[in-house]
């Protein structure tokens, strides 16, 4: 947008990262690192980039919607949606795992990730998307896609130490640890095909699940009387 500038949060791992693009395509970056999540060392960044650009209208907040850190990335969204709403501008999500370094230049790539209780993710990139929402497998099915994608020449990346996945020796030695920033994740924005970015501009800012949020319906009072009655006669 002429006469604004462009926000980018990206705090989907422990190595976050904000950066403010002027309308001239200068770019500023900020970086600090945080064990856990990222609600205490933020706003300080934050704030010095936004004091920095004092006077400049926020025209796009751009957030990096993961996979990554769930606490992490929850953070980065509900700041960006603050500062998106204080200044009357769209807040965009933009997958996290389109902004690592083995993504540059639309490289085809595929990142990896522990998904706990004995599951993993994993998700193809190329040409600045994603091939398809972030899958799941099990351990087996994970070797058997890193072997494919090795052979197929394509780079494996992960936002974490390769010795945590159950791969041969001679798999994980070639996966690499990568991590996403705000600068590549303006990059990724850029070069993302015009009607994907028209997509996101629709959506509500999010994280990427892994799984769909499981909720338990409530039992109606009918359903509970036909338990009880089913229990009465198996007892019978």
């Amino acid at each position: 947008m002429i006469g604004t500038f462009t926000l980018v949060i990206e705090t989907s791992t422990p190595r976050a990262s904000l950066a403010s693009i002027e309308p001239d395509g200068h770019l500023e970056q900020r970086e600090f690192t945080s064990d856990r999540s990222h609600n205490a060392v933020l706003f300080s960044p934050l704030q010095e980039l936004l004091d920095a650009r004092d006077g400049v209208e926020i025209g796009l907040v751009l957030v990096g919607s993961g996979p990554g850190s769930y606490s992490g990335t929850r953070v980065g969204i509900a700041a960006a949606q603050g500062v998106a709403i204080a200044c009357g501008c769209p807040a965009v999500a933009v997958p996290s795992i389109l902004a690592v370094p083995s993504a540059q230049g639309g490289a085809s790539c595929l990142a990896i990730g522990d998904a706990r209780r004995g599951s993993f993710w994993t998700a193809r990139m190329e040409k600045f998307r994603l091939l398809a929402e972030p899958g799941l497998t099990d351990a087996s099915g994970l070797e058997a896609i890193v072997a494919e994608a090795i052979a197929g020449g394509l780079s494996v990346i992960s936002f974490e130490e390769p010795g945590r996945f159950p791969l041969p020796p001679e798999l994980r030695e070639q996966v690499r640890l990568e991590f996403p920033n705000a600068e590549r994740l303006w990059q990724a924005w850029r070069s993302t095909p015009s009607e994907t970015r028209e997509r996101w501009l629709t959506e509500s800012p999010q994280p990427m699940y892994l799984r769909p949020p499981h909720i338990t319906p409530a039992k109606r009072e009918g359903s509970r009387g036909l338990q009880s009655a089913s229990q009465s006669r198996s007892a019978d």
